[in-house]
């Protein structure tokens, strides 16, 4: 069985989306991203825009073959809040996302299965409001060889339907190229084959 090479994210932050019960309000937000320090720098920004929200609950999901996850309840009962978010998550087969939650409290109590409720409701909103894509699992390489072996090198790209990332075509040329994951054991032994040309996983 081949590996899946293929992942499902977003292509860009939703717009919002509002949930609303017992008077409490549930903005819920997605956003495309790729690491933490991305993650900390929209939580801080919706941090400064709803300084007056009682709670602001997230869940995230990142990589692709290794993922890594991590859910907050920020202040809500334990499970309420960031597992509901992260749930839709995993329901929608997502990674690279971030899924926001701003709460306003309405003076109504909801009790947790209401919590619940409302954050898987506004989690699910916010997603089905993203535009899904899929994309390649990609690796790249960096091939180094002499200006000579340029023709024979390029060729090999443009046959093979390869993405440069990078090029340095001086004397000693250097080119990273992108390969999608079940393409690239192919496009690795073709370039191996080739005695004036080294290939490296980057």
């Amino acid at each position: 069985m081949t590996k899946r090479d293929t992942f499902k994210t977003i292509l860009k932050p939703s717009q919002e989306v509002l949930f609303k019960d017992k008077n409490s309000k549930f903005f819920g937000y997605t956003f495309p991203v790729t690491n933490e320090d991305e993650i900390k720098e929209i939580l801080s920004t919706l941090k400064n825009k709803y300084h007056k929200a009682r709670h602001l609950c997230y869940a995230y999901q990142l990589g692709t073959e290794t993922r890594i996850y991590r859910v907050n309840d920020d202040g809500e009962p334990s499970n309420s809040a960031g597992t509901s978010i992260y749930g839709q998550i995993q329901s929608f087969e997502l990674t690279n996302i971030l899924v926001v939650v701003v709460r306003y409290f309405g003076g109504v109590k909801l009790g947790v299965s209401g919590l619940i409720n409302a954050y898987k409701t506004s989690a699910q909103m916010a997603i089905e409001a993203s535009q899904i894509i899929k994309k390649t699992i990609d690796i790249d390489f960096q091939l180094s060889f002499e200006y000579e072996t340029m023709n024979t090198v390029m060729r090999i790209i443009k046959e093979q339907n390869l993405n440069i990332v990078s090029q340095k075509l001086e004397l000693d040329c250097e080119i990273i190229i992108s390969v999608r994951k079940s393409e690239a054991k192919k496009v690795l032994e073709t370039f191996e084959n080739l005695f004036k040309v080294k290939i490296k996983k980057v």
